[in-house]
């Protein structure tokens, strides 16, 4: 019979089949079938739903089982089955009174029920408590109110107060409570009068609280206050205040989408269906208020980082929509402004809106990957560009290249499309050679961009090098220092290799004593010393001006000043430099052969200067840890920037292989830092970032590194560096960063099994490399103290049988290690003592341990045996048939045995063997050795 001449009571049948089974998947598949051929309002049809209900609950699908139990409920009203089920499924979702409800039903339907009668009592307990602290909250928040809304309360009374309801806000009972009474419309109207900055913070965050989680309460709010009071709020010149404006707003897109602040969140499919009006109005009206006239830089800058951080395709995958409504032109527009034009229409914007746009621009370029998709993207870049150069004026081509720069920041790619077409460059070169400042520093910074790799350094040199020279001469020095950067940028472009260098000896140390004028110079503004910065950023690619800088302490210290302001437009030119003086960028692994064959063909082979050398490198680490360059890199780690990240991650991971500074990283607060850093970014940033992490969980007690619950979020990273991609080192150190989490608590040991992390461990214990098979095993140790652990080696397969081997490993530190989780595994598990015996060696395996010259291993096997004995008659009777009793006979007596423990072991192990009746003791042999009584019994069995 084929699927489609099933009947719905065969359907049935075959659910409930699968449902004996464990099969959840089949019987839900089963059940759906059977409910889509039964009548309608049929008896069949409701016990269907009641039967897929019991699926949804075994996979915890409450909801689900929940819409069942009310379709089942529809048809047959008061139905013990569903209601009991729809009873645990809301007591699941802590949904007590609705439970305790359906509860109390159940008894009055079916009396003699006597499953639901503890439940019953359980929920009538929990409903009467939520009742009495619902009471207090009411009288609580009944107080605030009164308080904190009355104008002519006392400002420090009312403050105090609209603190305290953002505390209740943050509890479940409290936030009900207050939303109930009103709180919205009462903070919607403070708001248009309110002065206090405390107070309008402390309101702002309240409705981010009330949206928390809660889409009901989140529609509600926006149909009380509407999102132009959203897009009002966030309109400030106070940067805290635009930050919970912000966060406001990103917790009312999570509560829609099903997403939360966490780096590696993915959004809710069914929810973003459900709610997509919402969301595309949302994010339609942030994108529309981009460009608007009248919000204040801050604002600005807030705006459009909420737009990147939502429209990439691992969160709402709104990039497309985005170009459909001219958002990209908007973007352009933004990034064309300069505070030089001060016009009314003029946009307001900031020193790092430029570089959050150009961020935000490479990130929806990222979202464009099919072809016709890059048209569109191009498209609208060409049309702004052509829109803007219809007009003659000087204004136009200015803004023009500006939004050039932002692109060839952004998507480069897109960039160098735009400059490679016809006249752009050469507009560009010709605005260079003016003598207007403004449009002297708009080319200027342009060729810097433009000069991004190595051929377009090389047209450039031939270019424009001597426009440049020129503009260095130039008495305005925001002129001049862009002109140094340009020349600094294509004087790097050999990079690390030592044997190439296009300008003439010693140009490289002119430039970079240049741009050192600049940067410690305390008179000169913060835009002169960020360029300065730039230009030490591809200086610093030649090994003599790193060793200088370094040593140069004012420099240093003037570059992490500026790095702890946070501007997102130094993050670039700081954290290159710091790379380059770390060496901390990717090297091209020298095969020797290679090599050699390149010799030979007379091919241009890279040679690395002799300050690079390890020790000058680790010098310098020290150096720039002891300056403070964690904190500098911790303020900069909070840009949108993948890229910029992936930079910062180099430069933490390159001061943590010093193991000496991974506690001064630890203090100034890298480890919070690297956190989000490992979870979120590009493949190598966050790869760079779970190292990091791994060499401060090895050296540093990981309850201290990850305090709370990071200790938590820290293992998935760590497990990303198990991957087979990973060099042996990363593993290495992601192993023994395991080990040491996994001796802290059981709860981080239930969430190394549940990431899946077991298995990965396991896998390099079988590795053919020695430091790998000895941190997997003893990570495999730490880990046996949880029960979970059983359930993997008691199950059908050889775990046991490779764990006895390994006991028997040439490594010492891997036997001892193995042995130990041998003995927590036997002392745990009968059935694991029973499997010892399937390793084909697993005697050799005991006389290696009992007889083993390391005292700890000793001690190990010997427990291993005790517990074997101790385990079931079988397994002893099995036992003592070898020659083991004669071994534990002779550390009970063998005076070389120095350790008591060993000895009493042993005669334990003899004692538990006699009490089995496998064996008589013999008091006089072991009278004196041990303090344990024995029976009045002679001779073996």
């Amino acid at each position: 019979m084929t699927k489609t001449e099933m009947s719905s009571q065969q359907w049935k049948e075959k659910g409930n089949e699968a449902f004996k089974n464990g099969e959840w998947k089949e019987a839900e598949n089963c059940y759906s079938n059977a409910i889509s051929l039964a009548e309608q309002c049929s008896s069949e049809k409701s016990i269907c739903h009641k039967n897929r209900a019991a699926v949804y609950l075994k996979q915890k699908e409450y909801p689900k089982a929940i819409q069942d139990c009310d379709k089942a409920l529809e048809i047959c009203p008061n139905d013990p089955k569903a209601l009991f089920r729809r009873c645990q499924a809301l007591d699941a979702m802590e949904r007590y009174e609705e439970a305790y409800r359906d509860a109390r039903n159940l008894v009055t339907v079916d009396p003699s029920n006597k499953t639901i009668q503890p439940i019953l009592a359980r929920l009538h307990e929990i409903v009467q408590e939520r009742l009495r602290v619902n009471s207090q909250i009411n009288t609580k928040v009944s107080q605030m109110f009164n308080l904190a809304f009355d104008l002519k309360t006392d400002t420090k009374n009312r403050e105090t107060s609209i603190n305290n309801l953002l505390v209740l806000a943050r509890e479940k009972a409290g936030a009900e409570v207050m939303f109930n009474e009103g709180v919205v419309k009462k903070i919607h109207t403070l708001l248009k009068v309110e002065k206090n900055d405390e107070i309008n913070l402390a309101c702002v965050r309240i409705i981010a609280e009330l949206c928390k989680d809660n889409v009901d309460r989140t529609k509600a709010v926006l149909q009380d206050v509407g999102i132009p009071w959203f897009l009002d709020i966030i309109n400030s010149r106070k940067e805290e205040r635009v930050n919970a404006a912000q966060h406001c707003m990103q917790v009312v897109l999570n509560s829609f989408s099903g997403m939360d602040n966490k780096p590696d969140t993915k959004p809710n499919k069914e929810l973003c269906e459900k709610y997509k009006k919402e969301i595309d109005t949302l994010l339609t009206c942030l994108v529309y208020s981009i460009t608007n006239r009248t919000i204040t830089g801050l604002a600005r800058d807030a705006i459009i980082e909420l737009i990147m951080r939502n429209i990439h395709y691992t969160t709402l995958s709104w990039a497309e929509q985005l170009i459909e409504i001219r958002g990209l032109q908007r973007l352009m527009e933004v990034a064309s402004e300069l505070e030089e034009y001060k016009y009314e229409s003029a946009m307001e914007i900031t020193s790092s809106t430029r570089t959050i746009t150009s961020v935000c621009l490479a990130r929806v370029y990222e979202n464009m990957y099919y072809d016709a998709a890059k048209a569109k993207f191009m498209n609208a870049i060409d049309e702004f560009i052509k829109d803007k150069l219809i007009t003659p004026d000087i204004e136009s081509k200015v803004r023009v290249v500006v939004a050039i720069t932002c692109l060839l920041l952004g998507p480069l790619d897109v960039g160098n499309t735009v400059i490679a077409k016809e006249g752009i460059m050469e507009m560009i070169l010709v605005m260079a050679g003016t003598d207007d400042i403004l449009q002297q520093k708009v080319a200027c910074e342009c060729i810097i961009a433009a000069a991004s790799k190595k051929d377009k350094a090389v047209a450039i040199i031939n270019q424009g090098i001597n426009i440049l020279k020129k503009l260095y001469t130039s008495k305005d020095d925001s002129i001049k220092v862009r002109a140094l950067v340009g020349l600094c940028k294509l004087g790097s472009s050999g990079g690390s290799d030592a044997t190439i260098r296009p300008f003439a000896d010693g140009s490289t140390k002119k430039l970079a004593e240049a741009c050192r004028r600049f940067l410690v110079n305390p008179a000169k503004q913060k835009d002169m010393r960020k360029w300065a910065v730039e230009g030490l950023s591809y200086l610093t690619f030649d090994a003599e001006v790193k060793e200088k800088l370094v040593s140069d302490k004012p420099a240093i210290k003037a570059m992490i000043e500026l790095a702890q302001t946070g501007d997102q437009s130094v993050i670039y030119g700081v954290v290159t430099t710091l790379v380059n003086l770390c060496n901390a960028y990717d090297k091209q692994e020298i095969i020797p052969e290679m090599l050699e064959l390149a010799k030979f063909a007379k091919h241009h082979i890279p040679e690395d200067h002799e300050l690079d050398d390890e020790d000058f490198v680790n010098n310098r680490l020290i150096i720039l840890a002891k300056e403070g360059v964690t904190t500098a890199l911790v303020s900069l780690s909070k840009t949108e920037s993948h890229n910029s990240r992936e930079l910062i991650c180099r430069v933490f991971n390159a001061i943590c292989s010093q193991v000496e500074l991974r506690g001064i990283v630890v203090q100034q607060g890298g480890a919070k830092a690297l956190l989000p850093m490992a979870l979120e970014g590009t493949a190598k940033g966050k790869k760079q970032a779970a190292q990091a992490l791994a060499r401060i969980g090895i050296t540093i007690n990981p309850e201290v590194a990850f305090p709370g619950q990071r200790i938590m979020e820290v293992i998935r990273p760590f497990l990303a560096l198990l991957e087979q991609e990973c060099s042996a080192l990363e593993n290495f150190e992601a192993l023994m960063a395991l080990c040491n989490l996994a001796g802290t608590s059981e709860s981080v040991r239930c969430r190394i099994f549940k990431e899946g992390g077991f298995q990965k461990i396991e896998h390099y214990a079988y590795e053919d490399h020695v430091m790998l098979t000895r941190a997997a095993t003893q990570v495999i140790t730490n880990l046996m103290m949880s029960p979970e652990v059983l359930k993997f080696y008691e199950g059908d397969n050889d775990r046991v049988k490779y764990l006895v081997i390994l006991c028997e490993d040439e490594d010492e530190q891997t036997s001892m290690a193995a042995a130990g989780a041998l003995a927590m595994l036997t002392a745990n598990s009968t059935k694991a003592c029973a499997k010892i015996f399937d390793s084909k060696n697993w005697l050799e395996s005991i006389h290696y341990l009992l007889a083993n010259p390391n005292k700890s291993i000793q001690h190990r096997g010997v427990v291993v045996v005790l517990n074997m004995i101790s385990s079931t008659k079988d397994v002893a009777a099995k036992l003592i048939e070898t020659d083991v009793m004669e071994i534990l006979m002779a550390l009970t007596k063998t005076e070389a045995v120095e350790d008591k423990t060993i000895r009493e072991l042993a005669a334990k192990a003899l004692e538990t063997a006699a009490k089995w009746e496998l064996i008589k003791k013999n008091i006089e042999d072991l009278q004196g050795v041990s303090n344990i009584n024995l029976d009045d019994t002679a001779a073996v069995e």
